[in-house]
């Protein structure tokens, strides 16, 4: 399969390419560092097409010959009308020439920010009550990416591509390819260079998430695109809720004798988190993650490079 990769550089995006191309895949990233990942450029089944989001002809020309789009890269933007201008019209027009351009397969980078607001029990069907611009032009493009289902006119007499969703959580992971790049966040970071320097490592009493490393997402992504699935949204996070506190001490037992020490500021969140339901990815896929068999790896790594 020829499949065309937006954000193929980035950190989510590089995992999923590796992915493709341990399959036998063909992939075309398009990207605006086509230099980046200098191992992605000697791959023989890699070809580049350098772009940002908004450069609309050049990613039409990319997507000819291509059977699947995986739309990873973000737009951004600091008002409402900047992330409507650089990520959701760019997703949309995606959407739009992938389906001109004869691709079969539509995959989405949401977030679980779209779904905004945590409450009791959160799954792939609860309410988008997006907290934040991220969130809500995330939702904003989900609810397009599900809507272009029907014949519209001369250009669309019919929609027959798949189009899918994924909602990543916080993703880590040590960079697929050497010289790759490892997650944005910079937490883990920070808490290691606390600890080189003696420093306390401050969190949120009772924060945690359920973390899933880069691999694993990319997994998802090609599960999903391999299958015959359409119209449907899946959340990529981990089965296991972990702690920062757990991973803060992690990192002080890296250094023997640190001063440092963990200093957590109680802003009243309860002792039981609230979970995503992650039951659907293992149903339609058989997808369980663990994403301790890569923490003590991914904290030693960062350790070690900070």
């Amino acid at each position: 399969m020829r499949v065309f990769v937006t954000g193929g550089t980035g950190f989510i995006g590089h995992y999923v390419v590796k992915a493709l191309l341990e399959k036998g895949h063909e992939v075309v990233v398009a990207t605006r560092h086509p230099n980046k990942v200098p191992s992605l450029r000697a791959q023989p089944k890699v070809s580049f097409v350098e772009a940002s989001l908004t450069d609309f002809d050049k990613m039409a020309d990319g997507l000819v010959g291509c059977d699947a789009c995986i739309h990873i890269a973000l737009g951004w933007g600091e008002t409402p009308t900047s992330m409507l201008m650089n990520d959701t019209r760019a997703t949309v027009t995606l959407l739009e020439m992938a389906a001109k351009a004869g691709c079969k397969k539509f995959i989405q980078t949401s977030s679980t920010a779209a779904m905004g607001r945590m409450r009791p029990v959160m799954r792939e069907v609860t309410s988008n009550l997006p907290l934040d611009l991220y969130g809500a032009t995330k939702a904003a493009g989900e609810a397009f990416v599900l809507g272009f289902r029907h014949g519209y006119g001369k250009n669309f007499p019919e929609v027959t591509m798949t189009r899918n969703i994924i909602r990543p959580g916080y993703t880590f992971g040590n960079p697929a390819f050497p010289d790759g790049c490892s997650q944005p966040d910079r937490r883990f970071f920070e808490m290691a260079r606390a600890v080189k320097d003696g420093q306390n490592i401050n969190i949120v009493k009772n924060d945690g998430t359920q973390f899933i490393h880069a691999s694993q997402q990319a997994q998802l992504y090609l599960k999903l695109l391999e299958s015959d699935k359409n119209e449907e949204i899946y959340l990529g996070l981990g089965s296991v809720w972990v702690s920062w506190k757990e991973i803060a001490e992690k990192m002080i037992a890296l250094c023997p004798g640190s001063k440092s020490k963990i200093v957590e500021t109680d802003l009243g969140w309860g002792d039981e988190p609230m979970l995503f339901d992650v039951q659907k990815i293992k149903d339609h896929f058989g997808l369980v993650f663990d994403a301790h068999e890569f923490l003590d790896g991914h904290i030693k790594w960062t350790f070690d490079n900070a």
